[in-house]
């Protein structure tokens, strides 16, 4: 298949899933955000334990 093909469908099933199930994606976005926050504090950490 195309790789236009792959990025709406992936579009397509982002978009029914957002509108489908709203408190669902919202966590989803949640977690996904505090998931970087920690790595950024974790990576932080080390930077910072380096001499």
């Amino acid at each position: 298949m195309n790789k236009k093909w792959f990025k709406m469908a992936g579009l397509a099933f982002a978009i029914w899933y957002i509108v489908s199930r709203p408190e669902a994606a919202a966590g989803l976005v949640n977690q996904s955000l505090g998931g970087l926050g920690s790595a950024a504090e974790s990576f932080s950490t080390f930077i910072s334990a380096i001499p």
